[in-house]
């Protein structure tokens, strides 16, 4: 059975909404995506005309819901947002083995682990956030691979809320813990991959990413990264090292958890992905991308 886990607050919710859409995040989307009715319709119909006529991919789906995903990843921009309908079908193609026969309830030992979480709930502007905690990773007892595996099966579950699609997410990456052996696991391929998830590779915006605790370890890990970042990502990031107040200032303590200055208690990776199996429409979702759908009690 899922822990239970008490909190005050009464906005924590471990589900997605796939249908809704409030006005305050219409009202985003067309001020900053230039997402209108009338744009939607022509921006999805010119990119499926791309896709049949250049024929550089064949997308798992071809439906307006699942293109528009790609359109609001690149406000509306239908030549950026069909460069980053092939680099994901790329991605996909060259990293099956983060997709096939990967049941998301068998990562549960990263939450258990306290590596890797997404809240169940939003912050204060409606975005969801994850949470690494890189220096609580144990190489020893599993390939970075495996970290892989947990964040697409994140991403991919969070790119099914249309909110997440215009809001895009927070990242906080923890750094305490860090070791010279964390860094050597860190080599280009895997900084490559990483960006690919970032940047390049993947229909969901990063709207910041808050770095807390970093040392020189993380200096030498940024260094590899650094050059591969465009303008537009070393602008979202902020470095706070154990300053929480510095955090705060982006996001309110009421929705971070205590470890952070917040209010919130812990909550478990494994619960989060054990309710979400049991929802029909998400587990018809993640079927079609290659995931495997058992519930464990």
């Amino acid at each position: 059975m899922p822990t239970v886990v008490k909190d005050d607050v009464g906005d924590v919710e471990a589900n997605l909404d796939l249908h809704t859409v409030p006005d305050d995040v219409i009202k985003y989307a067309r001020e900053k995506l230039h997402e209108t009715p009338e744009n939607k319709v022509r921006a999805i119909q010119e990119l499926r005309d791309m896709v049949y006529e250049r024929g550089d991919v064949t997308p798992i789906r071809i439906d307006d819901a699942y293109l528009l995903r790609f359109l609001r990843s690149r406000s509306f921009k239908v030549e950026s947002a069909y460069r980053l309908l092939v680099n994901y079908g790329i991605f996909r193609e060259n990293n099956a083995h983060f997709y096939e026969n990967v049941n998301p309830l068998d990562l549960g030992f990263l939450g258990d682990a306290d590596v890797v979480s997404v809240l169940p709930y939003r912050e204060q502007n409606g975005r969801r956030i994850m949470i690494y905690k890189l220096g609580k990773w144990k190489p020893s007892d599993y390939h970075i691979d495996e970290l892989f595996k947990a964040s697409l099966a994140i991403l991919e579950l969070g790119m099914l809320e249309p909110r997440a699609q215009i809001l895009g997410g927070v990242v906080i990456w923890d750094l305490a813990g860090l070791t010279l052996n964390h860094a050597w696991q860190i080599t280009p391929t895997v900084a490559s991959k990483v960006i690919e998830l970032m940047v390049t590779s993947f229909p969901m915006k990063t709207a910041a990413i808050h770095i807390v605790n970093e040392s020189r370890i993380f200096d030498m890990i940024f260094r590899v990264f650094k050059p591969l970042l465009g303008k537009r990502y070393r602008e979202i990031m902020f470095f706070h090292g154990d300053d929480m107040e510095s955090l705060h200032n982006h996001i309110d303590p009421k929705y971070l958890p205590e470890i952070y200055g917040g209010i919130r208690p812990h909550y478990c990776y494994k619960d989060w992905f054990r309710t979400l199996s049991r929802n029909p429409e998400i587990v018809r979702e993640m079927k079609e991308l290659g995931y495997i759908h058992e519930v464990y009690d």
